[in-house]
């Protein structure tokens, strides 16, 4: 299968209805709303927001980072849509985020999931991330899980 992934705005309608059913499916995995802890991503601390297209340009995913410090990133607002899932897209997205990262300069990325998403914890783990503790807002959080990966930088 094959996707087209694209940099758009925050405000970009097919990635606000992608958000909306990664909050929808979060409530019902917490059963609750109140599962982010920290300030949530906007248009105004978002350096990157990539949307995956399929060959028939729907929307089936997208991926977000929000700097940290000069060398950190976290990846924000991950998400694939069900049926899209298990083909490779979630793979793709975060690996046009590290590369973005990397042009950037950036060295680490960061991110959070959380204890009900165990397949995204796999996931992470399968992409050479390893769980952190964890760090910033999510300190003491009893529903993040922390995971971190470091970047090769080429030499300039």
């Amino acid at each position: 299968m094959t996707w087209t992934i694209e940099a758009r705005p925050w405000d970009d309608p097919a990635g606000a209805a992608l958000r909306t059913a990664q909050r929808t499916e979060l409530d019902a995995r917490y059963g609750s709303d109140d599962h982010e802890p920290g300030t949530p991503p906007s248009a105004a601390d978002i350096d990157l927001f990539l949307v995956a297209t399929n060959s028939s340009g729907t929307a089936v995913g997208c991926g977000a980072l929000r700097r940290l410090d000069p060398t950190s990133a976290e990846v924000k607002r991950m998400y694939v849509t069900p049926d899209s899932r298990g083909s490779g897209v979630s793979t793709a997205i975060l690996r046009a985020l590290e590369s973005a990262a990397v042009e950037r300069g950036w060295t680490t990325i960061r991110l959070e999931t959380g204890p009900a998403q165990p397949d995204a914890m796999r996931f992470y783990e399968r992409e050479g991330y390893h769980e952190i503790p964890l760090f910033g807002p999510y300190t003491g959080s009893d529903v993040s899980v922390c995971y971190e990966r470091l970047l090769a930088v080429p030499i300039r």
